[in-house]
C-alpha cells in the first residue's frame, strides 16, 4: 500500500498500449462495496478468496498491466500464476513513506485499530520473503511518479510482447 502501484500501472500501461487492470478495484466494483466494507461485512478469508478468482481471471487475460493488492502474493498460488503469467514488479517503501502516503486514507482495513505505522512495519516484516521473490524491486520512497513509471518502463522494454507487467 501506499507504493503507486495504481497510479504507476495506469501510467505504464498507457505509456505501452495495454490494458490496465487493478484487481482491488474490479473486485469492489463487481462486489458493490468498498475492499473495507468487504472486510468489515464478510471477513478477510471472504476477500481472500475473490482476490484469489480475480488473480485466475486477470492471468487469463493477454498484454495488460495489472495492479494487485499488497497481499495477493502472500498466497502461494497467486504468486505462482501471477510469476507465470509475467514480470512481478515489487513496488516498494520506507514505513515512513508509506504512512505519510496513506494517513489520510481510513479505507485501509489493515491499518485499523491500533498504531499505523507499527501495523506497516508488521505487515512489510511478514510480507518481505513473499515481495522477494518478485522479478524487479523498486523503491519508490525518493522516486516521484514519473520517475517510477520510467523505472517500469525500462523493466517492461526486455519483456516479451503479450506477456504481462505485474506489480505488488
Amino acid at each position: 500500500m501506499g507504493t503507486g502501484k495504481s497510479e504507476v500501472g495506469r501510467h505504464v500501461a498507457k505509456q505501452l498500449g495495454r490494458k490496465f487492470i487493478d484487481t482491488d478495484d474490479l473486485i469492489e466494483r463487481e462486489e458493490g462495496m468498498p475492499i473495507a466494507q468487504i472486510f468489515s461485512q464478510k471477513g478477510e478469508p471472504y476477500f481472500r478468496e475473490l482476490e484469489k478468482q480475480m488473480v485466475i481471471r486477470v492471468c487469463a487475460e493477454g498484454n495488460a498491466v495489472i495492479a494487485t493488492g499488497g497481499g495477493t502474493i502472500m498466497n502461494e498460488e497467486n504468486a505462482n500464476r501471477l510469476k507465470a503469467s509475467g514480470t512481478v514488479i515489487c513496488l516498494t517503501a520506507t514505513p515512513e513513506i508509506i504512512l505519510k502516503r496513506v494517513r489520510r486514507d481510513a479505507t485501509r482495513p489493515l491499518l485499523q485499530g491500533g498504531e499505523p505505522l507499527t501495523k506497516i512495519q508488521t505487515l512489510l516484516a511478514a510480507r518481505a520473503e513473499t515481495y522477494a521473490r518478485a522479478d524487479v524491486t523498486i523503491d519508490t520512497s525518493r522516486l516521484n511518479v514519473n520517475e517510477v513509471v520510467q523505472a517500469v518502463l525500462t523493466v517492461a522494454e526486455k519483456e516479451q510482447s503479450g506477456k504481462h507487467i505485474l506489480s505488488i
